[in-house]
């Protein structure tokens, strides 16, 4: 058995801070109380620190295997622990893609000795393998991804009939799916009709993916979700019209929820200027409107969630035009710097962080209170920060293939001091620690309680 103490910091929970000491033994939080008296192997003075859940990043592209020349598990999972990331959810567009037990399977053995952070994956959904959905829960799915646009690896979307099976299933076993919500059809006329003019410029991927593409995917999936009581988390939400439909569709009581990213709700069309093809993802950046939206969005809880959407690509990747580049930048080190940032800044309320970032994905990927909180006996995952600290991101402090992101060199409040993960450090401002993570699945199983 190994203990921590975490003394003095001041605790920030959703609506809720206080200050206390913090005992972890053995993995598990065991006390959470002011003045402790208890001996430990290892102490932490956090007097004037803030103590934060471990982030979960639901939303990671760590690309192995079979697109390592963008980037690989190992840098991947090193950002996110030097990001205040304790669990990563990875996407399953990868080559080969996840969609049956036995690539699930696959995938799990490669990363597993690999992890610096705890990890779960995701299975990916279309027309030809519902029959596996059943069979990918069973070897360990988080949850499952769907794809309604168009994206890196030319996942097809399901059509209607199947996208409606999709949702009978998500209710039956009560297991969240992650969409992205655009639709193809509108996506690709409009890219068509613009890529037919003259010299292209990067704002036009913003016009060849309106905001109207998210509105109606995201309305028809939560028509499915009300008629079949099936859960959808609708990811890199972008757009106004997209906040309204969420917000409408959850009145009427759908079990749907949006998260966004960072970069749209900290940029916004007028960056293309500045930053061009290096800010072209998918859904598109846009309007001030939209990024004002999302950020009420926030505040009003129709936006639930907060993941990176981290995607890299080579440098050759993200040159030439904006119909040429690739859609997508790393994000897992950045996204809770940024949030944190914002915060201390007055933008949003620091004690939504926990929520956005922890809580929430914990609630719909089955990983709560195990994960997502600080509470007796949940797991010993945890950020301390310094609020009066500073980070420059720099492309050498990045742990990436290719550090390509629109933040290089923006100056950030507040410091990470420290993550940790099951009691153990595994950040400590300088570097990363590990690798130590375990491969965890829906109700916390990790991969030694798994029986074949």
């Amino acid at each position: 058995m190994s203990s921590l103490l975490v003394k003095g910091g001041q605790v920030i929970l959703p609506d809720l801070t206080f200050k206390a000491d913090i005992y972890i033994e053995d993995g598990k939080v065991k006390s959470l109380s002011s003045n402790l008296s208890v001996q430990a192997d290892s102490v932490i003075n956090a007097e004037g620190k803030l103590v934060f859940p471990g982030v979960i990043d639901e939303h990671v592209h760590c690309r192995e295997p079979g697109l390592t020349y963008k980037d690989n598990f190992t840098n991947c999972t090193k950002a996110a622990s030097a990001g205040g990331v304790t669990t990563i959810l990875e996407m399953p567009n990868t080559l080969p893609p996840v969609e049956n037990a036995q690539t699930l399977k696959e995938k799990r053995e490669l990363l597993k000795a690999k992890a610096y952070v705890d990890f779960g994956l995701y299975g990916v959904l279309h027309d030809s393998n519902l029959d596996q959905f059943e069979f990918m829960l069973n070897e360990g799915a988080i949850g499952f991804k769907v794809f309604l646009g168009p994206t890196t690896g030319n996942i097809p979307p399901p059509n209607d009939g199947s996208l409606y099976r999709i949702m009978e299933k998500s209710a039956k076993y009560d297991t969240t799916i992650a969409f992205h919500a655009e639709n193809n059809d509108i996506v690709n006329f409009f890219t068509n009709e613009l890529m037919k003019k003259g010299t292209p410029e990067p704002i036009d991927h913003m016009f060849a993916r309106p905001p109207i593409a998210e509105e109606e995917a995201i309305k028809r999936i939560g028509l499915f979700a009300m008629r079949t009581g099936g859960k959808a988390l609708i990811v890199h939400t972008s757009s106004k019209l997209g906040v309204k439909a969420i917000k409408e569709l959850r009145s009427k009581g759908a079990k749907i929820y949006g998260e966004t990213c960072p970069h749209y709700l900290l940029l916004n069309e007028n960056d293309y200027k500045k930053y061009g093809i290096l800010m072209k993802v998918n859904p598109p950046i846009r309007k001030e409107e939209d990024r004002l939206s999302l950020l009420h969005g926030i505040a009003d809880g129709t936006i639930t969630n907060i993941g990176s959407d981290h995607a890299p690509h080579s440098e050759e990747e993200k040159k030439g035009n904006i119909w040429q580049a690739a859609s997508g930048f790393i994000g897992v080190q950045t996204t809770f710097p940024l949030l944190l940032d914002m915060a201390l800044k007055g933008l949003i309320r620091v004690d939504q962080l926990p929520y956005l970032l922890s809580e929430s994905p914990a609630k719909l990927f089955g990983l709560y209170p195990e994960k997502g909180t600080l509470q007796v006996n949940s797991s010993g995952d945890l950020i301390i920060v310094d609020p009066k600290g500073s980070w420059k991101i720099k492309e050498e402090d990045l742990y990436a293939t290719y550090p390509i992101t629109p933040f290089i060199g923006w100056e950030l409040r507040g410091k990470i001091k420290y993550t940790i993960l099951k009691g153990k450090i595994i950040y400590d401002e300088n570097q990363p620690i590990g690798p130590t993570g375990n491969f965890i699945r829906k109700g916390f199983l990790t991969s030694s309680d798994l029986k074949y």
